[in-house]
C-alpha cells in the first residue's frame, strides 16, 4: 500500500510539473531575438511570403493563444511538424531516442557500477593515500566541463593514441534493427564485430558522460557508510565475528545506499542534460544533438517536443528512484 500510495502521489504532480515545465519554456523560446519564419523562407522570400508563411505557421497569433493550441495539441498526442525537417516531432524523437537511450544508460551502469564500490573503498581506507587521491578525482569530476573533458579524451585516444574513433554512433552499416540499441542488435543477432565498433564508438562519449556522475555517487557513497560505521548494529556484527566482508557488503552497504539511490534519480537528470553537451562534440545521432539544432534554428515546436520528452521521463525516472528508496531502506515502509 505504501508503494502504491507514493506510485500515486507522483502521478498526481505529474500534469502540473509537465504543465509548468511547458510554460517556462515556451517564454523563454519566445523571447530570444530569432525570426525562424525568416530562417525557413530563406533570405529572397519577400516580406509578403514571410507574412503569409507566419500566418500558415500561426506565429502571427498572440502567445497566449499559441501556448493554448499548443497544449490542446500535445493532450491529442500531437506535438506538431518540425518547421525544418517537416517531418513530425515525434517522429524525429522515435528516430533519435534510441542512441540517447543507450549513451545515458551505458554511462549511468559505468557509473554505478565503478563509483559505488569506489565509495566504499574510500570510506574503509579513509585518509589513506587511496582515499585522497580518489577525493581529488572526484572533486575534478565536479569541476572540470563535459565539453573541455570530451575534446581532451578525443585528442588524446582519438587524435594521438588512434584507439578510439573520433565521433559517430557507428562507421559502415549498422546492425540489423531489432530494438535500435546498436549493442542489443549485434549481440541478438550474433554480429559481435559491429558490437565491438559501436562499443568502441561508445567508449569517449560515456565516459565524458559518466565521469561528474561517477564522482556524486564516489562522494554520497563514502559519506553514507562512513556515517553507517558507527552504528550499534555494526559494532555487534563485529562482536559476533562475522567476516569484515560480509559486513561491508552485506550490512553497511545496504544500509549507506538509501541517499545515493536517491542521487541516482538526480543524477539521471544531470546526464540527461550533459547529454546535450556530449552528443554536439561527439556528433552523436542521439536527442541531444536534435536539441541543439532546434535551439539554433529556434525551431519552437522541437524545442518544446524536446522538453516534454525529457521532462516526462525526468519524472518518471525519479517515480522508480523513490521506489526503489522505499525497498532499501526497510523503514520507509512503515512511516
Amino acid at each position: 500500500m505504501r508503494l502504491l500510495a507514493l506510485a500515486l502521489h507522483r502521478l498526481a504532480w505529474f500534469v502540473p510539473t509537465l504543465l509548468g515545465l511547458l510554460v517556462v519554456t515556451f517564454v523563454i523560446s519566445r523571447v530570444v531575438p530569432a525570426d525562424p519564419v525568416a530562417l525557413v523562407a530563406g533570405e529572397t522570400a519577400t516580406p509578403a511570403q514571410v507574412e503569409a508563411l507566419r500566418h500558415q505557421l500561426g506565429y502571427d497569433r498572440s502567445l497566449p493563444v499559441q501556448f493554448v493550441e499548443y497544449v490542446g495539441r500535445l493532450a491529442r498526442g500531437d506535438m506538431g511538424t518540425s518547421i525544418f525537417t517537416r517531418r513530425p516531432i515525434a517522429e524525429d524523437l522515435a528516430h533519435r531516442l534510441p542512441a540517447t537511450i543507450e549513451l545515458t544508460v551505458v554511462a549511468m551502469l559505468v557509473s554505478v557500477l565503478v563509483g559505488i564500490p569506489l565509495g566504499v573503498l574510500s570510506a574503509i581506507w579513509r585518509n589513506s593515500p587511496f582515499d585522497h587521491g580518489l577525493r581529488v578525482v572526484t572533486v575534478s569530476g565536479l569541476a572540470i566541463a563535459s565539453f573541455w573533458l570530451g575534446i581532451m579524451l578525443q585528442l588524446l585516444f582519438a587524435m594521438r593514441l588512434g584507439w578510439t574513433p573520433l565521433n559517430g554512433r557507428l562507421q559502415g552499416f549498422p546492425p540489423r534493427s531489432i530494438t535500435g540499441f546498436y549493442l542489443a542488435d549485434a549481440a541478438l543477432t550474433g554480429d559481435w564485430p559491429t558490437f565491438g565498433a559501436a562499443l568502441l564508438h561508445l567508449a569517449l562519449p560515456a565516459a565524458t558522460l559518466a565521469f561528474p556522475a561517477l564522482a556524486t555517487l564516489v562522494r554520497f557513497t563514502r559519506a553514507g557508510v562512513l556515517d553507517v560505521m558507527q552504528s550499534s548494529f555494526v559494532l555487534y556484527e563485529r562482536a559476533m565475528g562475522l567476516p569484515r566482508a560480509v559486513i561491508v557488503w552485506k550490512y553497511m552497504l545496504r544500509s549507506a545506499l538509501t541517499s545515493t539511490v536517491t542521487q541516482i534519480g538526480l543524477l539521471f537528470g544531470i546526464l540527461l542534460a550533459g547529454a546535450v553537451v556530449t552528443e554536439a562534440v561527439f556528433d552523436w545521432p542521439g536527442i541531444g544533438t536534435y536539441a541543439v539544432n532546434s535551439i539554433l534554428r529556434s525551431d519552437y515546436n522541437a524545442v518544446m517536443g524536446f522538453t516534454v520528452w525529457a521532462g516526462t521521463i525526468f519524472i518518471v525516472v525519479n517515480l522508480l528512484v523513490d521506489v526503489a528508496h522505499t525497498l532499501v531502506d526497510p523503514r520507509e515502509r512503515t512511516t
